[in-house]
């Protein structure tokens, strides 16, 4: 059985990339995958893929994709303040939680 691991981000999260091919780029994130704790951004790490023909009607075409990026490889980014920073997590009155950025005190949404 594989074990899912909790990752850092959520859906719709603007982030940074720290490292790699495309360090410093800035993307939101579309889809997560936990059971291998990758994400894939929008417009970030894109792809190219042949695809053969598959009946003689048809033609061949190259397709253009977002691959998964390690989610140790990204970290939250403050569009605001322009700067990438971790979070920590507070509980209002209410007794709702909500993340904040560490370096600015932003909440994220």
């Amino acid at each position: 059985m594989i074990k899912k691991s909790k990752i850092h981000v959520k859906k719709g999260d603007t982030v940074q990339i720290i490292s790699g091919r495309q360090k410093g780029e800035i993307g939101v994130i579309l889809k997560i995958l936990t059971k291998t704790s990758q994400v894939i951004v929008k417009n970030l790490n894109l792809k190219i893929k042949h695809v053969r023909k598959n009946q003689e009607e048809e033609s061949g075409k190259i397709i253009n994709f977002e691959a998964p990026i390690h989610s140790s490889n990204i970290m939250l980014y403050s569009i605001k303040n322009k700067t990438k920073s971790r979070y920590k997590i507070k509980v209002n009155e209410n007794n709702e939680k909500y993340r904040i950025l560490h370096k600015t005190n932003e909440i994220i949404k």
